[in-house]
Formats: structure tokens, C-alpha cells, sequence
């Protein structure tokens, strides 16, 4: 096996802190040293109240006026819950083009998408607010805060973005999670929300405008806005920015600010350090201490409004993150004793996701117990990789499916983001799908990907990427007989817009669009695969549920945008919450025989694939051999298209806080 090594990125120089208050104000001037809190302080009253959801608004509102700026605001809490959206100013007059510049130049997937117009009255700019918001949120933890801006550096083409032949962002395609079409995800339902992690409407965002809040050290959501009209990226961040977006939203967290010892700009990977905003609290042009109150808003300054699927248009109360009603509570020691393990639980408390037998035949509920149990043993031992204080262990979701994609279990470690649940399903099943033998057949199976409001509006032929999957392998009958395992990293080596990873003037790989049509918002078959059900709820938000909603499948939604109507799918469920493309899975097997796959998503990517690989490993050990990982044999690291050898996991070298073993992939 190809198993690559690299230096770990820290060692444990820090002992784990306890609650340390949480610097919840931060500190513009970098004067707070308070370290923060380690995964242990939230309790039942860590969320956010209706007083403070009014405070948040009332202070970005005052910004926002000040920058003479109409923005729209959206304040989430921890998993996803809307908690309100104000919108200033009309949004006719609001327009939002999604696209990597101000001028489309990119003619594919959701680039050039532009509402409201002459011919599409409907507003988008509340569903990029939310966007923005649920991103801030799921991304941080009371380890780490990241924002939007952080994630506009992880997801682009290189790492760091204009670095020329540099490898692609360490989240490359997370930007395509969480979608409303995925069947773990839920909505808002019109009077009470499901428990669980809700549904971002354009997925994660890498606009600038959406922060993490805090109250007393820990994350308790997020809030986000936009008033300019444009929904994109930064394609330049060795300068700094003075974003409206941003200022906005930096004006609605004082006082729920993220402790700067737990911010972006204090975590590195690669040696390279990650970016947490341009501006500071110095830089607004309001202060926020004397922000007019909520209660003296009037309908010139903007209203609360409803959003289909989101919220009824009042402010509610968030959630307290890992009690029942969060939707994540701790396992209570029932099926992974010792291990401080969490699970999904629905809104009767009751877990959504138990080991159970898989409907193939094949895992049973023990080995699926075994598989997760093992690989929270792992993140366990693991170092983190983007968490402080130094020597924090990994705090990831691992997910386990069959060769149908159906859920046989998931578990979390305390504190694991929340964008890692959705996460780790994709992986896990985009694992399993690509080393099975029918990927070919079911891609082939699926509707064209429609581009209505791309400059060449166009039918895409799913189909397209399977011959081109087999041209550049050259093998004819790739993805048709399952001769060989995939992983997401191995999957994710085709999935770029240049093979090898990073190197310029290369060709694309064949699920990738080639150069002039890949963009963050056009990144080949994992977009145009649930494209048509993006869009679907893009619609049905935008006409206020005058358009049906999505179903929960991702992939197989036929669309007319001549009549804007849609089918649902047709087809099972495989790759229901769609495909992800970059590192933290491996399939399963027994012996030969592709069993499931296992995914892993939270804290590194290295690390993810550690504990996918060495989790699965050590159960097939446990279990007496009757499952395992891939035989070394047909692993895709085998595959050396082009020249150029895949990589099926790449592990951290001495990546333990309790040992000082080395290579602990190699040979297995």
C-alpha cells in the first residue's frame, strides 16, 4: 500500500485545559490569553436566548447603517436552528449573483446564477445569509473558530489559494454538504423544528460575512450576512479585505465573540497559518456598546422575515448543544461504553443511528458496533490537527454504511464539529460506491445535470464522467466490475482540476470540470450530481414553498426549467446526501467482497484518514479476520493513471499524545 508520511504538525506541548471562563468578548487589540475551553464546558444553558439573537441583530443592524450598507442577517445556533433573519431595504433591489468574480466568466454548474431578475422575481440574498451563518457554526467548536473566510482558504483549487502547483484546500468539495437534499439533514417544518443538524440552503459557504458566537468559551452558533451583490470567494488573501459583509457580522458577534486563543489565525496546518477575518471590532464605523436596541428597530431599518424551510419570521431561543433537544447527546455509556462518545437522537430522544445489520446482507450489527467502536478508540488517542490548546485529542463523526449507502451507525466524539456528520456519510458511501461494480450503471441510470442559467444553458450527461473516468484510467471497464478499492482520497485524486493534485497546466481529472469551467461553485460530478436537487430547494425557498421541496436524496431529481418543475428520483438511495471528494474513508470488505465503507470527518484530514483505516483495521483484528480493509492487492494505489500513482490513505507519522509510535499504517 502507498501509504505516505509526513511529520506530525505539532507535538503535545500543553496539557488539556479545563473551562477557563471563554473570553466569550474576544479582544480586537490580542490582549486576551484566556485559553479557553477543551470540549467540557458546555452545559443545558449554553445557547443563545431570544435577548441575545435581538442583541446580535441590533448590533449588525447599527454597522450595517453606518457603512450605509442594506444587509440581510441571519443568526443560527449550534446545529443549525434559525433562530431569525432580518432583512433591511427591498430585495427586489437585492441581487445576488452567485460566481467566483463580479463578471461571470465561468459558463457551468451554479455560476451565473443571479436572483432576483426580470425573469425570476425571486429573492436569494436570505438563503446566503443562512449559508453564511450555518457555516460559521458548523465549522467551529470550543477548539477551534472558524468562519467563512477560513473556509474560502480551504476549499479552492490550491492551498494557499494563488499559490501555483500546490495541492487543492485540505476541504476541497465541503462546500457541497449539508444540502437539503441529504437524507440525514433536516428542515424546519413550519412549527417545530426535527432534533438534529439542519440543512444549509446553497450548503457551506466561502463568502466572507459568517462568524461563529460564543458564550462563555464554548460555540453556540452563528451569524451571517450579506449586503453586497455578490456571493463568491476570495481569490487573493495575501492582502486584507475591508468587507461590508464582514464588518457587519463582526459587529453583530461583540460580546459573543470567539476567545482568540480558539481562532483560526491562531491554528496552523501545513505550516500555514488559517485566516479568521480582515477587519477587528476597531475597525467598524459604529460601536457596537452603543447599538440601539432591538425594540427600537422600526420597519425603515428592516423586519423580521419567514423563510421557507427556515424559519416562521419571529426570534426564537437556540438549542443547548449535546442535549436531547440539540438533536446530539452524549451515548450514556449503551453502546460505546468508556469511550465519552455521543449519538444522534431524534425528537423523542431516542437514537437515530444504532448499530444495525446491514439490508445487504453483509456487515452484521456487531461488526458495524466493532468498526465504530475501534475508531473512536483512535480519535481517542489521536492529535488534533486544527484544535487547541496543543495536544487536544481529535474530535471527529464516523460513519458506517452498507453497499446500499444505508446508515448501519454513527457516533461522534465530545465536541466534534458539527459540518463532520453530514460529512463522514457522503465519505462513507462515496467510498463504497466507487469500489463497487455498479457505479458505472447507476451514474449512467441518473437525469442530465441541468445548467438553465448558465450563459450556454445545457443538459449534462451524468454518463459523461464514467467514459471519461474509463479513458483516463484506461480501463474500459472501470467502475463496471469492482476490481479495485477506492478511498475519498484516492476518489478525490480524480475529483481535482489538475492531475496531479496542484500541478499547473495539467490535465483535469475525469470527475472534475476541466480549466474555464471549474470554479468552487462547478466542481464536476459532485455538484452535477445533486445539481438539479440544489436547485429544487433553491426554488422552492426563493418562491416561498411555491415550489415543492426536495425529497431526501440527492441524487436522481429530474428537472424541466422550461416549466421549473421537478421529479423526484427513481433510484435508490446510494449516495443520498451526495458524493464528497476529499480524504477520511476507506470501504470495507470481507476478504474480496466489498462490504460498506467507513467515513470519518472533523479534525485533519490526515487524521481522518487514519482513523477510518486503522478504526477498520483494528475491529477486522478484534473480530478474527472476518472483515478487514481492501487486500493490499486491489487497493487504488495500485491505479497509476497517467503515470501517476493514486493515493489510497496518507497517516500522520507519530500521530498519539499517548505513545511515541511511528508509521502506524504501514503494512496493514
Amino acid at each position: 500500500m502507498n501509504v505516505l508520511r509526513i511529520s506530525a504538525l505539532w507535538v503535545c506541548t500543553m496539557v488539556l485545559c479545563a473551562c477557563g471562563g471563554g473570553g466569550s468578548t474576544g479582544d480586537p487589540a490580542g490582549t486576551d490569553t484566556t485559553p479557553g475551553c477543551s470540549g467540557n464546558c458546555a452545559t443545558t444553558t449554553s445557547a443563545l436566548t431570544v435577548g441575545d439573537v435581538q442583541l446580535i441583530i441590533a448590533q449588525a443592524v447599527a454597522e450595517a447603517s453606518a457603512q450605509g450598507a442594506q444587509a440581510t442577517i441571519a443568526v443560527v445556533d449550534r446545529v443549525g436552528n434559525v433562530l431569525a433573519v432580518f432583512r433591511m431595504g427591498d430585495p427586489t433591489l437585492q441581487t445576488v449573483l452567485l460566481s467566483t468574480t463580479a463578471t461571470t466568466v465561468i459558463d457551468a454548474g451554479l455560476e451565473g446564477i443571479s436572483l432576483p431578475s426580470p425573469a425570476l422575481p425571486f429573492p436569494l440574498d436570505h438563503q446566503a445569509a443562512i449559508a453564511k451563518a450555518i457555516t460559521g457554526a458548523y465549522l467551529s467548536t470550543e477548539g477551534n473558530a472558524f468562519t467563512t473566510r477560513t473556509a474560502n482558504q480551504i476549499v479552492q483549487e490550491n492551498f494557499n489559494p494563488g499559490e501555483t502547483n500546490q495541492p487543492a484546500g485540505p476541504l476541497f468539495g465541503v462546500q457541497f454538504s449539508q444540502l437539503a437534499c441529504s437524507d440525514f439533514t433536516s428542515g424546519f417544518n413550519g412549527g417545530a423544528a426535527d432534533a438534529g443538524p439542519k440543512q444549509s440552503p446553497l450548503g457551506l459557504s466561502a463568502d466572507p460575512g459568517g462568524l461563529p458566537l460564543y458564550k462563555d468559551g464554548t460555540a453556540v452558533g452563528g451569524v451571517g450576512v450579506i449586503t453586497d451583490s455578490l456571493y463568491s470567494i476570495d481569490k487573493v488573501i495575501s492582502d486584507n479585505d475591508t468587507d461590508v459583509d464582514e464588518l457587519v457580522a463582526t459587529a453583530g458577534t461583540f460580546n459573543f465573540a470567539a476567545p482568540l486563543d480558539r481562532r483560526a489565525d491562531r491554528i496552523t496546518v501545513d505550516g500555514k497559518v488559517f485566516r479568521f477575518a480582515d477587519v477587528e471590532i476597531a475597525d467598524l464605523a459604529a460601536d457596537p456598546a452603543n447599538a440601539p436596541g432591538f425594540a427600537t428597530l422600526t420597519p425603515a431599518d428592516g423586519s423580521l422575515i419567514a423563510v421557507s424551510g427556515y424559519s416562521d419570521g419571529t426570534v426564537k431561543a437556540g438549542t443547548a448543544f449535546g442535549t436531547p433537544a440539540s438533536g446530539i447527546r452524549a451515548d450514556g455509556d449503551v453502546d460505546f461504553p468508556g469511550q465519552d462518545a455521543f449519538v444522534f437522537v431524534d425528537n423523542a430522544n431516542v437514537p437515530r443511528f444504532p448499530p444495525i445489520n446491514a439490508t445487504d446482507g453483509g456487515l452484521t450489527a456487531a461488526e458495524v458496533q466493532s468498526v465504530l467502536s475501534e475508531a473512536l478508540a483512535i480519535a481517542n488517542r489521536a492529535r488534533a490537527q486544527i484544535r487547541r490548546p496543543l495536544g487536544d485529542t481529535a474530535r471527529v463523526t464516523i460513519s458506517v454504511v452498507d453497499t446500499s449507502g444505508v446508515i448501519l451507525g454513527m457516533v461522534r466524539t465530545r465536541d466534534a464539529p458539527i459540518f463532520g456528520a453530514d460529512v463522514s456519510l457522503q465519505k462513507a458511501r462515496t467510498a463504497a460506491f466507487f469500489s463497487s461494480a455498479g457505479a458505472a450503471a447507476f451514474l449512467t441510470s441518473l437525469p442530465d445535470a441541468q445548467y438553465p442559467l448558465a450563459l450556454t444553458p445545457r443538459a449534462v450527461p451524468l454518463g459523461d464522467y464514467v467514459t471519461a473516468a474509463q479513458n483516463f484510467l484506461g480501463d474500459p471497464a472501470a467502475l463496471t466490475n469492482g476490481a479495485f478499492a477506492f478511498s475519498d482520497r484516492a476518489g478525490g485524486n480524480l475529483s481535482r482540476p489538475t492531475f496531479p493534485d496542484g500541478r499547473e497546466g495539467t490535465q483535469n481529472g475525469p470527475f472534475s470540470k476541466p480549466a474555464g469551467e471549474w470554479s468552487v461553485f462547478s466542481s464536476g460530478l459532485q455538484l452535477d450530481l445533486a445539481l438539479n436537487a440544489i436547485l429544487q430547494h433553491v426554488f422552492f425557498v426563493a418562491t416561498d414553498g411555491a415550489t415543492p421541496p426536495v425529497g431526501a436524496n440527492c441524487a436522481g431529481v429530474a428537472a424541466d426549467f422550461s416549466t421549473i418543475t421537478f421529479t423526484p428520483p427513481a433510484v435508490n438511495g446510494r449516495v443520498a446526501n451526495g458524493l464528497q471528494i476529499f480524504p477520511g474513508s476507506v470501504p470495507i470488505y470481507r476478504g474480496g467482497t466489498l462490504q460498506g465503507g467507513i467515513g470519518v470527518s472533523g479534525d485533519g484530514i490526515d487524521q481522518d484518514d487514519m482513523i477510518s483505516f486503522l478504526g477498520l483495521h483494528n475491529a477486522g483484528e478484534a473480530l478474527g479476520g472476518t472483515i478487514n480493509n481492501a487486500p493490499a492487492a486491489i487497493r487504488a494505489d495500485n491505479l497509476t493513471p497517467q503515470g501517476v500513482r493514486l493515493r489510497y490513505v496518507q497517516c500522520p507519522q507519530a500521530p498519539f499524545v499517548d505513545s511515541a509510535e511511528e508509521n502506524v499504517c504501514d503494512n496493514k
